[in-house]
């Protein structure tokens, strides 16, 4: 029987947010057999849908199923890409809001001046989602920290949403700006800015950065020049493996105050470090043989990081280690046995063994 009433209302804020939107719902969509049209496949191929559908679709009365999300952006061009695309059918014109002149990648002009234009707009749409859901836990919000509306304007809209839905979780999948990729001098600027907001109104933030994500690409996937499509897709591929379980009925699932309980020390320090493995092309996927034992050490390998920098200088304070897949709790309390072994990868005094398992099947 599918779980009832823990629903997620996916946000996605201007360019990089929408087009990790994009990535995201298709992914979605074909771990769920639904169409682009919304309705579920009649493809032989795909299992029934046992899974918590409604955590992240409704279904309206004639069986289709709408995500639910909502894509802002303060400039129309790449939401109009959305509104003639493959997914034209799959959202309801209501959840795409764009406004007519962007944040030019300027703070102030997403937080205080253009954003201020349609923060009510986008609230009255929110709240219309959270109205259909029976047991809302909280909010998903994509976006950047360099953009002008990823950081202005998700300033603004997290300060109201804690205001208007103070106990509900918010979490975050943010595009951190890179030294070497950059599209904008004022990315730094626009980073420190929303940080301030992202410090008192976020619960957890996964950060990515670009370069990091270029180097996967360019190494494990053999893709010599990536491009944003590339990089969402790979984003696209780690939330779908954290909101697995939040999507999939199992005995291990997992509700978003988890991955705050699990990972979040201390309130304000809530950035934790994602690590993704294997990253392997589809031609190699079927020769590489590997075991648990192999993809667990992996994730503490500085190459398999969504961030550039090297956690083997400083010590852990909480791990999660979420396994999607065939996989036997022997191997994995072996796995991570022989982890805690290593000298490289040390925990601090005050939590000696913090790993936190999960399994999606």
């Amino acid at each position: 029987m599918p779980s009832v009433g823990r629903e997620c209302i996916s946000v996605h804020i201007g360019q990089a947010g929408a087009q990790i939107g994009n990535a995201c719902w298709e992914l979605y969509c074909k771990e769920h057999g639904i169409d682009n049209d919304g309705m579920l496949s009649t493809d032989a191929d795909i299992p029934p849908p046992q899974q918590s559908l409604n955590t992240f679709f409704t279904e309206t009365d004639s069986g289709k199923f709408t995500p639910r999300a909502i894509y802002i952006d303060l400039e129309p061009t790449v939401l109009d890409e959305i509104r003639t695309g493959s997914f034209r059918n799959l959202f309801h014109p209501e959840q795409l809001i764009s406004g007519k002149e962007d944040a030019a990648n300027n703070y102030a002009r997403g937080h205080y001046t253009v954003g201020k234009e349609h923060i009510d707009r986008v609230l009255e749409r929110i709240r219309k989602q959270a109205e259909s859901c029976i047991g809302l836990q909280g909010f998903l919000v994509f976006h950047s920290f360099g953009g002008g509306t990823g950081s202005g304007f998700t300033s603004l809209l997290m300060e109201r949403l804690s205001v208007e839905y103070g106990k509900k979780s918010k979490l975050e999948f943010s595009i951190y700006p890179a030294p070497q990729v950059s599209t904008a001098v004022v990315e730094p600027y626009n980073s420190i800015l929303t940080t301030h907001t992202t410090l008192e109104h976020s619960d957890c933030s996964f950060m990515v950065d670009n370069e990091a994500i270029y180097d996967i690409c360019r190494r494990n996937l053999d893709i010599e020049r990536p491009s944003y499509v590339n990089l969402n897709r790979l984003i696209a591929q780690i939330v779908s493996s954290i909101t697995a379980s939040l999507r999939f009925d199992g005995a291990l699932n997992v509700d978003l105050t988890e991955f705050q309980t699990n990972l979040v020390p201390y309130p304000r320090i809530h950035f934790p470090l994602a690590t993704y493995a294997p990253v392997i092309s589809a031609d190699k996927a079927y020769h590489e043989p590997l075991s648990v034992s192999d993809i667990t050490n992996m994730c503490f390998e500085p190459y398999n990081q969504m961030v550039k920098c090297d956690p083997r200088n400083g010590k852990y304070m909480a791990v999660c280690l979420l396994y999607r897949g065939d996989i036997v709790p022997k191997d994995v309390n072996a796995a991570i046995a022989s982890v805690k072994t290593k000298r490289s990868i040390q925990f601090v005094d005050w939590c000696p063994t913090g790993f936190k398992l999960k399994e999606v099947i």
